[in-house]
């Protein structure tokens, strides 16, 4: 039998480009919010990404369904906010899928608030402060600054798990990272209205978007975090909304909305459910209109 080393010298690259090819797109990442699919998402573009909650969803209470588990099972990745925001749920994925690989922050585990200083960090916790976190508070995706940092981290962490496939993961991060930075001075100019704004909002889910912003919430709908709001309590913001300084009343997606729109009727103040992540509405389909779509609401909403 003669062998054509012609066809051979050809089929052969392009054997092992293809082989190249679905070694970058086998890539399995679990994302614990949409926001981390989202990023992951611009990092390894060919790669099967999976979120397992969605905008519309309490990321602090989620379910160990089976269907999560055996996501988890699949993965070589797992990208989570951190800074026990998944801690009720999070270990207990962990136990029952046995995937090695994504147990440990040494292997393909990756918490973004571990690669960027996190605000309102706790020295001592106790129960009566409600649900709070010790590590800072979870909700850092509302910073582009900080975003970046994490997407840099995400990059060398696929880099690390992937290493055949590594110089794609940081020349995808490269050209994120340099759309991104064209788009935050954009952001800040069109939000410069916002600047001084105060806000009365439920937990601190939009606090770096605050700080970012120079905005401040000047009262929490909750009494204490993870409780929900109080007839005594809301009064109280009562009496401070209508010192006549409050822009909105902001909730999010997933958020009870009755305590709010209670407090926004009676100070005559406009109430805004904000997306809290990529899918909270139908603007926010990526990273960039998920921004696009917060600022844009904000502006609309306290320049009324």
């Amino acid at each position: 039998m003669r062998i054509n080393t012609k066809w051979l010298l050809a089929v052969i690259p392009a054997a092992a480009l293809s082989v190249s090819s679905m070694a970058h797109a086998g890539l399995n990442v679990f994302a614990c919010e949409p926001e981390y699919a989202a990023l992951a998402q611009e990092i390894a573009p060919d790669a099967k990404v999976y979120s397992a909650t969605t905008a519309m969803q309490d990321p602090h209470q989620v379910q160990a369904r089976p269907s999560l588990i055996a996501k988890m099972r699949q993965a070589d990745i797992a990208v989570c906010a951190g800074a026990d925001l998944e801690i009720g749920w999070l270990p207990m994925l962990q136990m029952k899928s046995s995937n090695a690989k994504v147990r440990s922050t040494e292997q393909g585990l990756f918490f973004a608030a571990e690669h960027v200083e996190t605000l309102d960090q706790l020295k001592e916790v106790d129960r009566s402060m409600g649900d709070v976190h010790a590590k800072g508070n979870p909700h850092l995706h509302l910073d582009p600054y900080r975003l970046l940092k994490v997407g840099e981290a995400l990059s060398e962490k696929m880099a690390q798990v992937d290493a055949d496939n590594a110089q794609q993961y940081r020349q995808a991060y490269a050209d994120f990272a340099q759309r991104w930075q064209a788009k935050i001075p954009q952001w800040e100019a069109q939000a410069a209205k916002l600047k001084g704004k105060k806000v009365i909002a439920y937990h601190t889910s939009y606090r770096y978007l605050f700080n970012w912003l120079g905005m401040e919430q000047v009262g929490d709908l909750e009494p204490k975090p993870g409780l929900p709001p109080s007839t005594s309590h809301l009064s109280q913001l009562l009496s401070r909304a209508n010192q006549g300084d409050i822009a909105a009343v902001i909730i999010t997606s997933y958020q009870d909305d009755r305590g709010a729109q209670w407090l926004g009727e009676r100070a005559n103040i406009p109430v805004l459910q904000l997306p809290m992540s990529v899918g909270g509405n139908k603007q926010s389909q990526d990273l960039f209109s998920f921004y696009d779509s917060v600022i844009t609401m904000m502006l609309t909403t306290m320049s009324k």
